[in-house]
């Protein structure tokens, strides 16, 4: 196993279910890692590896998000390992590629959240991507509201803080809205 590989499979193997559906998931994401394929490129186009960002103010009343483009939906911050072993590492930079922020605390160096999440048939940057998984940790950071922000016009069309009631609200991708609830609910422990 290379090192990128074995440090994904370290931290996916040291991750504690929060449920049985997050325990299905990491059985999933080792099953997949163990049979040798390249998940942390997007070379494979069954699965990959992504990591998002879940940034919360010190509060904790409102979480950065950014209106994804493709989904036409607000969403939490992240994306592919492209190679990256360490996944919070690419959980800070998505975020600050996505949002313009580099004054982002880290909560917590282990992942928050573990889920194998659908992604449908789309077209981006003028290319057909076929579905495909993503096997997605989420990371949880602190940053605060006052900083300027800056959109990432490939992808996002407005980035913004929103309070609960805005992320439930504005989310147009169903499935995502349990995940969503269970990092809120996350983020006010920390």
């Amino acid at each position: 196993m290379s090192s990128q590989r074995d440090a994904v499979w370290q931290t996916v193997s040291g991750y504690v279910p929060k449920s049985d559906r997050e325990a299905a998931d990491k059985e999933q994401i080792l099953h997949y890692i163990e049979s040798g394929r390249d998940a942390l490129t997007r070379n494979d186009t069954v699965a990959h590896f992504t990591a998002s960002a879940w940034v919360t103010d010190p509060e904790r009343g409102s979480v950065l998000m950014a209106y994804h483009n493709i989904y036409k939906s607000w969403a939490w911050l992240g994306g592919h390992a492209d190679g990256e072993g360490d996944l919070s590492a690419v959980a800070f930079r998505e975020a600050n590629e996505e949002t313009g922020i580099d004054h982002l605390v880290l909560l917590c160096e282990d992942p928050v959240s573990l889920e194998v999440l659908n992604v449908a048939a789309h077209i981006k940057n003028s290319a057909i991507v076929s579905p495909h998984l993503h096997f997605n940790l989420t990371y949880l950071f602190e940053a605060d509201p006052q900083l300027p922000l800056k959109i990432k016009k490939d992808e996002n069309s407005a980035v913004g803080w929103r309070t609960e009631s805005q992320i439930i609200k504005e989310t147009k991708e169903e499935q995502i809205i349990p995940i969503y609830r269970k990092l809120l609910f996350i983020m006010k422990r920390y």
